[in-house]
């Protein structure tokens, strides 16, 4: 097939245009703007366009699909040409589907955890040497890519509850139609797409009413407003709770015992993460994976990218990257970190970068998410703010906000650099949580200076 792909820059797009020139497909695309590594990626393999922008005159008559990026918008010059000559227009989640109709589908959907509970699932199967085609969030240790498209009888899908595209209003997971289902947990986000916590709740109910009929739904049970979505949905399937596996932390490191009574040094930590686990040892079971052989495989799951990613790690110091953003995911995070080395003290660093979390109707979501820490600090851009056209925010209302005690707030890059290099990091933990980059900071470097 020739397939043109609008908005190819995206970390997803870029994978899937990886993925179809693989499997032997004639791909094109354009993108006002690429960056590393899609623009690297993309390059290597031939893809990357000559020029960044859109050129009508890439739609021809002979396309057979145009699969279009969530960066474009509605009046896209391409996505208009290819309405005027008919050539099919599809979403990416729309185009996955299609890909996978004839597969078992595994989708992990939820408001946080969804990639390192997808990592999890995959990492056991390529161990246990399970044929499988996928699409996550990040990037994976011992994976090429994002994207997997195949033959394979099974395809597992990190499913968003984003916008499938600019045409396409709808939430991606409620293209895939599951046979098996994980809800993670609800807590609102995308305040800009779902303006009412009720509204974006009820797109987690529709998920479940999508599932194939008898398919399998694990949910989190702690968590009592998805318990009510689920009870509310009156799909045929069989829906089962889960909790976080037992386990303890022993001199930093997570240990597990089994049913079987074997003992296991887990690479991860943090109840939200024995939780994920929990869920990825249950989708595995649905697909006649032993006991045995998922604590074998799992023992050596490190994590995914920018998810609780270790950068340095000593006898007195440590250094992690997480992709936290939302209220939810930063509390969990802080709260997983502060256990882990409890006699050490918590430098915690959230960026504000995301549109709910620039919303001052949803920054007191965040009020306690930061207090486990010793040392707390908020950064945001104001640049970032004009960019997306929202309304100032001042320091005093962040603080205000998040409600802890000698809140540090930082609009400079440079300053916040400067504010960690004055801590006293013997003895102490680090940890920075955004879905950006601190305004440019060169993360692996920075931390490595904080050691030299």
């Amino acid at each position: 097939m020739r397939i043109h792909l609008i908005a190819m820059g995206g970390a997803v797009m870029h994978n899937l245009a990886l993925a179809l020139q693989k499997i032997g497909h004639f791909v094109t695309g354009s993108d006002d703007e690429i960056y590393n590594p899609a623009k690297d990626r993309l390059e290597k393999a031939g893809l990357l366009p000559e020029k960044f922008g859109w050129y009508p005159e890439k739609i021809t008559p002979d396309l057979d699909l145009a699969i279009l990026g969530m960066h474009a918008r509605a009046d896209n010059p391409e996505l208009l040409k290819a309405q005027e000559i008919g050539v099919r227009v599809m979403s990416f989640p729309e185009f996955i589907f299609k890909q996978s109709k004839d597969k078992k589908r595994i989708v992990i959907a939820g408001s946080h955890g969804k990639t390192t509970t997808t990592s999890m699932i995959m990492h056991v199967l390529r161990n246990v040497g399970v044929d499988f085609d996928y699409l996550v969030g990040a990037q994976l240790e011992g994976f090429d890519t994002m994207v997997r498209l195949s033959d394979a009888p099974i395809m597992v899908i990190e499913g968003d509850e984003y916008l499938s595209s600019p045409i396409d209003q709808r939430p991606k997971f409620l293209h895939y139609r599951p046979h098996v289902a994980v809800i993670t947990g609800v807590a609102w986000d995308h305040i800009n797409v779902f303006p009412t916590y009720e509204e974006y709740c009820r797109q987690f109910e529709l998920l479940t009413q999508n599932m194939e009929a008898e398919g399998n739904l694990f949910y989190y049970g702690p968590d009592n407003d998805l318990t009510d979505i689920v009870n509310r949905s009156k799909s045929e399937i069989y829906a089962t709770s889960y909790t976080a596996f037992p386990h303890k932390i022993i001199n930093g490191e997570t240990i597990v015992r089994t049913s079987g009574n074997d003992v296991f040094k887990l690479k991860i930590f943090g109840d939200h993460n024995l939780a994920n686990l929990t869920a990825a040892k249950l989708v595995c079971q649905t697909i006649g994976i032993g006991e045995r052989a998922f604590w074998k495989a799992i023992q050596t799951f490190t994590g995914a990218a920018k998810r609780l990613q270790s950068l340095v790690s000593s006898d007195s110091f440590s250094a992690w990257l997480d992709f936290a953003h939302a209220p939810s995911k930063a509390k969990a995070t802080v709260e997983a970190v502060s256990k882990l080395h409890p006699e050490r003290r918590l430098i915690a660093c959230l960026e504000l970068h995301t549109f709910s979390s620039l919303n001052k109707d949803f920054l007191p979501l965040y009020k306690g998410s930061l207090d486990p820490a010793d040392v707390a600090t908020v950064f945001y851009s104001p640049h970032t703010l004009e960019m997306k056209k929202m309304q100032p925010v001042a320091p005093a209302e962040i603080q205000a906000a998040f409600g802890k005690t000698g809140l540090q707030v930082f609009t400079e890059r440079a300053d916040l650099e400067a504010f960690i290099k004055q801590q006293d990091l013997e003895n102490a933990n680090l940890l920075l949580m955004s879905s950006g980059n601190f305004g440019g900071m060169d993360i692996p470097a920075f931390v490595k200076s904080l050691t030299s």
